[in-house]
């Protein structure tokens, strides 16, 4: 288990192996590329761009760490001058390995490191996923809804629903339908009650002359006509019934009168009697 054991020895002492990337990283940042083994140039990498990135931020106190592994003062300057402004806009990968064969006499496989020389051009973002879903799911919900109504109609609820709307329509409709009454007002209701009273008076002086019209033709037999009396159908009896129950009312209004006369005169003779006295 190589937990935490980042890096390869390539065979050598520490030291050896820290001269070695030392003199490497800089005539790298000189020259801009250089050939050498695969393992040496995936470890060169590391170092390297760690520097870089180091040389981007430009202040003192990362110059003083770069000057601490670089010590030509040229390639220093060149690294905070020209290779920190390249890979400004750059987020890290500043380097880059082409694997070039097998070496003749070790067979050892070489490789070349190198800077990249091309401008760095940010990709443009692809949209998200989740819009589509979305867009998919707003499109499956009116099936859904659409298969919920055929499973009412299966089961006969939606007969049931329509009933009650029209229902609900029919009883706003008659509530709008009704007109507002107005109450009666009393003087209205006055004249409305001597009106009745006007015509029940006037009714019963007519009835009596049409009746006596009516009777007059009755009673006199026709000439050439028999002595025997002829009988009337039944539905004749009840026009007469009606008369004479008019007559009647028209004589009860006639009888009240006149006791009121009586009554009255009664009663003024008494006032002039004590007026007298």
């Amino acid at each position: 288990m190589r937990h935490k054991r980042v890096g390869r020895k390539l065979g050598v002492t520490t030291k050896h192996r820290r001269a070695m990337f030392r003199n490497m990283v800089t005539d790298l940042f000189r020259h801009e590329r250089i050939k050498t083994t695969d393992t040496r140039a995936k470890e060169l990498r590391r170092v390297a761009e760690k520097y870089i990135t180091i040389a981007k931020k430009g202040t003192l106190h990362a110059r003083r760490m770069a000057a601490t592994f670089v010590k030509d003062k040229e390639v220093l300057q060149k690294l905070f001058d020209e290779l920190a402004a390249r890979f400004k806009d750059r987020p890290g990968g500043y380097t880059r390995i082409v694997k070039l064969g097998v070496r003749a006499g070790d067979n050892a496989p070489i490789s070349l490191i190198k800077l990249i020389e091309e401008e760095y051009k940010p990709k443009k973002k692809r949209p998200r996923r989740a819009k589509k879903k979305k867009a998919q799911t707003a499109a499956a919900e009116p099936e859904a809804k659409s298969t919920k109504k055929e499973s009412a109609e299966e089961l006969g609820l939606g007969e049931t629903d329509e009933k009650t709307e029209e229902v609900v329509e029919a009883k706003t409709e008659s509530t709008e339908a009704v007109p507002t009454e107005t109450a009666p007002q009393p003087e209205a209701k006055a004249e409305l009650a001597d009106k009745e009273d006007t015509e029940e008076k006037s009714k019963p002086a007519e009835e009596p002359e049409q009746a006596e019209a009516k009777s007059e033709p009755e009673s006199k037999p026709e000439e050439g006509a028999s002595e025997e009396p002829v009988e009337e159908p039944e539905a004749k009896s009840e026009p007469q019934e009606q008369e004479v129950q008019a007559e009647e009312e028209a004589s009860e209004p006639a009888e009240a009168k006149a006791e009121e006369d009586n009554s009255s005169a009664q009663a003024a003779e008494e006032e002039s009697s004590d007026k007298k006295e």
